[in-house]
């Protein structure tokens, strides 16, 4: 068999295998029309008792226990924006580690990763069509949920999406990470189940984390991805934020290069030992 050396491949090379490998993803996505119904159908479905739990605590006045944590009335709103941020939380745990997972249980993925090319670059495709398949499927449930529930912004989308970028890519290199640890452990249901409902849960997905009990909160506290709800909500809501809105944007900055680094070292790190141990490609 040829083998090509890595240091005869072109970065052009190196980015239309990112693609092709978004592509295929995007393929497999496209070939469930179902499943991809279901990922709009799904997020409206658990929206809606929200909504009409939301308006029978309210008052005349509106939320106002609940304006008295953050400052709006508006709790749809906050709660639209935790959900679409946690469907990108979700992408990292299902799309990346779970493809993993489906790739192993398909015994393909000693013969893909026998391809010319860094590992890595396999999860930076993965994570491509991740990014771009959740960005469609939230501008469409936005949409639908503004027309059934009502969404109104109040603040500036720039400055928001500026402090959603370095969180995103702090949660991509998180992925890198879970993904070490499905190559190690080789189970990712219960893994992804259990970290994604409790990172999103604990981040303030749906609530003001200051109502959370007191043992937890310091928790909470703890997480970046709390100051990436936050501070979104922040620009786009105006609420009031858990620490300057300016403090939270370096923490996601200083969040983003240790995750991305510390990820990335630990995929390595593990790729190492199951090509050792020779279990690359068990399940």
């Amino acid at each position: 068999m040829n083998y090509t050396p890595l240091s005869t491949i072109s970065p052009r090379s190196y980015i239309r295998a990112i693609l092709a490998i978004a592509k295929k993803d995007w393929l497999h996505f496209l070939r469930y029309p179902l499943e991809g119904m279901f990922r709009i159908i799904e997020p409206v479905m658990w929206l809606t008792p929200i909504y009409f739990l939301g308006r029978s605590f309210a008052t005349s006045n509106g939320a106002t226990g609940f304006a008295a944590y953050v400052g709006t009335v508006d709790y749809m709103s906050f709660v639209l924006i935790g959900g679409i941020i946690s469907s990108y939380v979700s992408a990292v745990f299902w799309g990346m580690g779970f493809s993993l997972k489906r790739e192993m249980d398909s015994g393909v993925l000693e013969s893909n990763w026998m391809a010319p090319l860094p590992r890595p670059l396999f999860l930076i495709g993965q994570t491509v069509a991740s990014i771009s398949i959740t960005s469609v499927n939230s501008v469409v449930v936005l949409f639908l949920a503004w027309r059934i529930f009502g969404f109104h912004v109040t603040g500036h989308l720039f400055p928001a999406l500026l402090a959603l970028a370095p969180m995103l890519v702090a949660l991509y290199g998180f992925g890198f990470a879970f993904a070490g640890l499905v190559l190690l452990l080789k189970d990712a249901n219960t893994m992804v189940d259990v970290a994604n409902f409790m990172v999103i849960g604990l981040a303030g997905s749906q609530f003001p984390v200051q109502v959370l009990p007191r043992v937890l909160i310091p928790v909470a506290l703890a997480l970046p991805l709390t100051y990436g709800y936050d501070a979104v909500r922040g620009y786009l809501l105006g609420t009031r934020t858990l620490i300057p809105i300016h403090d939270e944007l370096v923490i996601l900055l200083v969040f983003m290069v240790v995750m991305t680094v510390a990820g990335y070292a630990f995929f390595r790190m593990i790729e190492r030992h199951v090509k050792v141990r020779g279990t690359l490609g068990t399940h």
